[in-house]
């Protein structure tokens, strides 16, 4: 396959960032923590943004919260994602954010497509309200600003083909002083299904003058480079794609600078990474537990879910495979991984394929006579989350 020609990349400048490669680890629920971003920040560079944080919950000092508001000492920038749907609350958790030097970077976060979430008005639900999406982002950026700590925004198309807002919202946000505003081409409604829309980045890109990111369908490096050749984005953000392959980081680096080299690991290498990955998790939770034993079970137990998305394609019986997904320490999983063949080559027949979650459009879930008004700029009721991580 011939390889797209790219327009000129410049690293991507958020405030006083500059970031090359100009790729961003999507925040994951229960994915992105501090372990996760060490690892794939190993593999290559960008900006790796933490879990996300409700403004509620940080207003409120919520323990769970705090404590996810985590980074490594050569973490750097500190990306944080904020969700909220009140403009003083989200000026507040952002002056707590300045105030106690907790992260170098905030993005919005308007993209979520959760039910529990839209059906209160927030997510990919709140652009539908314009004025209040502006006031919202413009409360953001005016309590980040004085620090010179740069606001983005990450968004989809809008609630469904019928109620797309963002253009809209983008020029809303450009507007509020955003430095730069992320597009997943889907709508609310599709959900994870389908394929992204990369037309609708081009148009946003078209329409901003701004550093404008795409989202969506990004599996390998070479796709990143396609949606660049195709959109015009000054950057790619990668969410589902990096599951259970944080190598995919590298083989990124290695595209935007030109490389043709990329990562196909054996099994044995895939069995190094994810013995990593878990060592990674358990530092994590052992320095946060009065017992090392206890945060040695719980940094496997978060482990866990990566099991499948590793082994994805291999031919991994499936009562290694189960046991893989039940171990409570590192000694277990090394036993386990020694009974894998290292020598089985990397199933390229995966490579391409989603991963992650899949599911079917359907119906936004949204409060009584959302769509009535564009103009209403009060905060929904209720949708300000009480806890964090999605």
């Amino acid at each position: 396959m011939t390889a797209p020609t790219l327009p000129a990349l410049r690293p991507l400048t958020l405030g006083p960032h500059e970031v090359w490669p100009p790729v961003v680890l999507a925040p994951m629920a229960g994915i992105t923590n501090v372990g996760f971003r060490r690892l794939c920040r190993e593999q290559g560079g960008g900006i790796y943004v933490c879990e996300m944080i409700t403004t509620r919950a940080l207003v409120e000092r919520n323990p769970k919260t705090l404590r996810m508001i985590a980074f490594g000492a050569d973490e750097h920038p500190r990306s944080l994602q904020l969700y909220g749907t009140d403009p003083e609350i989200t000026a507040a958790a952002v002056r707590i954010v300045v105030e106690r030097n907790l992260a170098d970077h905030i993005d919005l976060n308007f993209g979520c497509p959760v039910p529990k979430v839209t059906r209160r008005g927030g997510g990919s639900a709140l652009p539908w309200r314009r004025r209040l999406f502006a006031r919202l982002v413009r409360a953001a950026v005016a309590a980040a600003s004085p620090a010179g700590v740069p606001v983005t925004v990450k968004m989809r198309k809008g609630i469904d083909d019928d109620h797309l807002t963002y253009v809209e919202a983008g020029l809303a946000a450009q507007d509020a002083g955003v430095a730069a505003v992320a597009l997943h081409g889907r709508t609310a409604a599709q959900r994870y299904s389908g394929t992204a829309d990369w037309d609708a980045i081009a148009t946003l890109k078209q329409a901003l003058d701004v550093p404008v990111l795409g989202n969506g369908d990004i599996w390998e490096a070479d796709d990143a480079l396609r949606m660049v050749a195709h959109t015009g984005v000054d950057g790619v953000v990668i969410g589902r794609g990096c599951l259970g392959r944080p190598w995919l980081f590298a083989d990124l680096e290695a595209a935007f600078n030109g490389r043709a080299e990329r990562r196909l690991p054996n099994l044995g290498e895939v069995a190094a990474t994810m013995r990593r990955h878990a060592e990674l998790l358990v530092d994590q939770f052992v320095a946060g537990a009065r017992n090392p034993a206890r945060g040695e079970r719980d940094g496997c137990t978060d482990f866990r879910k990566h099991v499948a998305w590793y082994l994805k394609g291999f031919p991994v019986g499936s009562e290694l495979r189960r046991s893989l997904a039940m171990i409570e320490s590192l000694a277990q999983l090394d036993d386990l991984l020694g009974k894998l063949d290292p020598a089985v080559p990397f199933p390229v027949e995966t490579l391409g394929q989603p991963r992650g979650r899949t599911n079917s459009p359907g119906k936004v879930a949204l409060p009584d006579g959302w769509l009535a008004s564009r103009d209403d700029d009060t905060p929904p009721d209720g949708a300000e989350l009480d806890d964090s991580g999605g």
